[in-house]
């Protein structure tokens, strides 16, 4: 088991060293065609052109406005109670400063 374990250590061992060096000194992991600052500078104009857009849009959505009611509907369900307070107008739990 020793010797099988030496004998595969050994062959990777050789076959690194018949392997030609890569001419950068490293090995890029993406594709070499494509230059990093075309990327960069591309990605930079989608990002500016994207908040741009975004601005814009919501500058002319607020713009537009939108319809203001004067009374909302009298629903029956909603039990408003109209007279007054047993305790006056003020609420129940205000701090009352009488000096």
């Amino acid at each position: 088991m020793a010797s099988l374990a030496a004998r595969s250590g050994l062959r990777s061992l050789a076959a690194r060293a018949r392997a030609p060096a890569p001419a950068t000194g490293g090995r890029r992991m993406s594709s070499s065609a494509h230059d990093d600052a075309y990327e960069t500078a591309k990605w930079e104009k989608i990002t500016i052109m994207g908040a741009v857009t975004c601005t814009l849009l919501a500058a002319w959505n607020l713009s537009k406005g939108h319809p203001h009611f004067d009374e909302p509907p009298a629903y029956p369900y909603l039990h408003i109670r109209n007279k007054e307070f047993p305790w006056g107008p003020n609420g129940l739990f205000e701090v009352k400063h009488d000096h």
